[in-house]
């Protein structure tokens, strides 16, 4: 018989074998939990994955901390959502971490956006729109047709950063995005369900469920992205929550506050918290199981009936 403290450290090593990482792993920053799932989904052990994010913040005014920068110094590649999602912070924090290779054109910065084709594209680039994105809206990530873009822009930064591994990367890549095809077919049986009715956001983050389920966006709490509601756009918001009799409103945790809560108690409505990134509520712990729980939880909140699943979905 073993001795016990060798079958004890067998074990540990069984367990930890599932999650080991070469000794020349990729070291990639992510600045979503969302990002760095799809990267370590690809990369598997051939990469070593950081989220500078846990799932629950305001992304346009993320506090960066001393340790984040440190992350970033060591990074092969950093991946992020772009659509100008992180441009408040995300560039000075590329500065303070004094590394180099981290640009579009060394390879080292990868832009998971590229090739999506974004919604509510501003024509007024003023400061009176709020925080106005050039690019459009850049909440992409909790789009349902995102999915395979963004595996699709992983893929190729971790092959040019790994071309040894192509081959790897390649076969995990294409695993996913069946398994998305699978989820697509999926989320598709809500559309009609959803058709039609109305929404009421307190930011513009649901944009692309909201659109991909052909529901009427009718108003956020916010008046233009990052501006602060005043009194009379409140009053404004519950008068149209109430002609329109929508049963709830849509709101991330970050925005899950006060204000939100005094407005659908005035309208008596619902508030139902959803997830702006992976992570950010109970049900999000990966990017399909996130869309997932977004349209099933919508669902049931707009008290609507169950969709008709094959039984492959």
């Amino acid at each position: 018989m073993k001795p016990m403290h060798i079958l004890f450290a067998a074990c540990l090593f069984a367990l930890a074998a599932p999650f080991a990482r070469a000794a020349d792993a990729i070291k990639v920053v992510a600045t979503t939990p969302e990002l760095a799932w799809f990267v370590e989904t690809i990369g598997a052990d051939q990469v070593d994955v950081e989220a500078l994010t846990k799932g629950r913040e305001n992304l346009h005014s993320f506090s960066v901390k001393p340790r984040t920068i440190v992350s970033m110094a060591k990074a092969d590649l950093l991946f992020e959502n772009g659509l100008s999602l992180e441009s408040t912070w995300l560039p000075d924090l590329i500065l303070a971490s004094r590394n180099d290779n981290l640009t579009y054109d060394k390879g080292g910065r990868v832009n998971c956006s590229v090739g999506f084709h974004a919604l509510e594209v501003p024509n007024d680039l003023s400061r009176k729109e709020g925080d106005v994105h050039p690019q459009g809206n850049p909440h992409m990530a909790i789009s349902p047709q995102a999915g395979a873009l963004i595996a699709d822009n992983v893929l190729a930064a971790l092959s040019r950063k790994d071309p040894a591994h192509i081959k790897e990367f390649t076969e995990r890549h294409d695993a996913l995005c069946a398994r998305i095809t699978k989820a697509r077919a999926r989320w598709d049986k809500y559309v009609p369900l959803f058709k039609g009715q109305k929404a009421v956001v307190y930011h513009k983050e649901f944009d692309y469920i909201v659109a991909y389920l052909g529901m009427d966006a009718l108003i956020a709490i916010e008046p233009k992205p990052g501006l602060p509601p005043t009194p009379v756009h409140l009053a404004k918001v519950i008068e149209v929550i109430e002609a329109n009799h929508v049963p709830t409103i849509l709101v991330a945790p970050w925005s899950n506050n006060r204000q939100a809560k005094s407005i659908a108690a005035k309208a008596e409505c619902g508030l139902l918290e959803l997830p702006s990134m992976m992570n950010g509520t109970d049900f999000a712990t990966d990017w399909i199981a996130m869309i997932d729980g977004i349209l099933e939880e919508m669902r049931v909140a707009y008290g609507l009936p169950a969709p008709k699943f094959d039984e492959e979905q």
